[in-house]
């Protein structure tokens, strides 16, 4: 990506109406704290060349609507690098944010820290850290968009360490740079596009449609609720199955509804949250992300009727967590017939990837409402399962164990799997009965 507009420029792309933010005052050597010889002349030439006096510039802006804190880096400026008065700007960005109540968002193109202020440059990421997770914890989001080239430090702070990763096509993403990668590295790894695949950014969004996308995530993550999500009616089936196998029969249906049916149904405006941060996706397995009800923001995490891959565990806690967060009631929709069981699997932390679910799940504040439209396959089903509001359509079932395994667990022939599915009870009326859910959507309650 040749490209590369300026920092202004880059904040005209997104919003018309910017007012920069004071510039906080420090005093420092002609040649910096280093006293490096040159580097007074270096800044000079970049101020000369950009119209900045510094690599980033930081202020107010609406987008779509919603009042944010802009910060914009302006990588003509000694490579958009960070040094002890770019970490300055930043501080009080962010404390501007949160004395004002406003979400961030990092407009990332740099190259690292500053070389010609040595450690007094590099420590700027730990101020960078602290600001961004004192504004995590003041419950506003931070939503960065990553340009061309974002690397060292600004990758792994203002970029990586946002809530959301929005990613420009074709830039250079990753934390080692052009110059300091092995000279047999892959280029392609170090891409935007890499980045979304590996599940450390969410999604490739172009230049033209930066505002409009930019502005629907502002606008869904700055709408807190304290109202629970209704369960969605069922699409599906509404009588209630006679057995145990029919149950499961249903379930397994190729021509039951699904989870995309259902969030077309219930939400509009959707964006997606996409990846685990950890080096994984799931987008086969496991749909996130974010939606409008009735005019305000529902969170949503749903199985798609696939085993559920460690990544879609971890995309979908960090889900929950970030709606609780912000305040944003979460609708899960369950539907697997397990955990993926492969020895991949293993190898990716399954059972830690299920656990950090349940504790996020456990955890949250936020109301969370789950509906079972398909299988409930066991611990890879219930991990996203809200204890006390959980639902089931009654073309579902939800079980300890599949059927046909429960037999040949017991010992007993395949034929038996049918009157084993009735010893289990998972019929949604039996789960009813129970007090394993609260009750079946659509029919009379019991």
């Amino acid at each position: 990506m040749t490209d590369r507009p300026s920092a202004r420029a880059t904040v005209a792309l997104v919003a018309d109406d910017f007012t920069e933010l004071p510039d906080p005052e420090r005093e420092s050597a002609p040649d910096g704290p280093l006293g490096w010889p040159g580097y007074g002349a270096a800044r000079a030439r970049a101020a000369r060349r950009t119209g900045e006096r510094e690599s980033v510039i930081c202020g107010t802006a609406h987008v779509g609507g919603v009042r944010a804190v802009l910060i914009a880096f302006e990588f003509g400026f000694l490579g958009g690098s960070l040094g002890e008065r770019t970490g300055d700007r930043l501080v009080a960005a962010y404390s501007h944010a949160r004395a004002h109540r406003l979400p961030v968002v990092p407009l990332v193109a740099t190259g690292g820290s500053r070389m010609q202020e040595g450690m007094l440059a590099l420590t700027q990421l730990q101020r960078v850290a602290r600001e961004s997770a004192l504004t995590r914890a003041a419950g506003l989001p931070q939503i960065a968009v990553v340009r061309d080239p974002t690397t060292g430090g600004g990758w792994a702070t203002l970029g990586a360490g946002a809530d959301v990763v929005l990613a420009l096509p074709g830039a250079q993403v990753g934390f080692a740079g052009s110059r300091v990668r092995p000279a047999d590295a892959d280029a392609a790894a170090y891409t935007a596009e890499a980045q979304v695949a590996a599940g450390a950014a969410d999604a490739l969004v172009g230049p033209e449609e930066l505002r409009g996308t930019l502005g629907r995530w502002l606008r869904l993550l700055t709408r807190p609720s304290t109202a629970p999500v209704p369960p969605p009616p069922p699409l599906g089936a509404t009588d209630l199955p006679a057995t145990g196998w029919e149950a499961v029969g249903r379930a397994r249906s190729p021509r039951r509804p699904r989870a995309a049916a259902y969030l077309d149904a219930c939400l509009t405006d959707r964006v997606t949250v996409s990846g685990d941060r950890c080096g994984g996706t799931d987008p086969e397995g496991m749909l996130c992300g974010f939606g409008e009800q009735g005019g305000r923001t529902v969170a949503y995490a749903a199985q798609t009727g696939t085993a559920t891959r460690p990544a879609g565990y971890r995309t979908a806690a960090r889900l929950v967590r970030l709606a609780d967060r912000l305040g944003i009631p979460v609708l899960t929709l369950v539907d697997t017939p397990g955990a993926a069981n492969d020895a991949e699997a293993e190898r990716q932390g399954a059972g830690a990837a299920i656990a950090d679910l349940f504790g996020a799940v456990a955890a949250a504040r936020t109301p969370v409402t789950t509906l079972v439209v398909g299988e409930g396959g066991s611990g890879g089903a219930l991990a996203l399962a809200a204890p006390g509001n959980t639902w089931a359509t009654p073309d579902s079932y939800f079980s300890v164990i599949a059927p046909e395994l429960a037999a040949a667990i017991l010992k007993r022939p395949p034929e038996e799997a049918e009157s084993t599915a009735d010893r289990l009870r998972v019929r949604p009326q039996d789960l009813a009965e129970l007090g394993v859910i609260r009750g079946v959507v659509g029919t009379p309650p019991a």
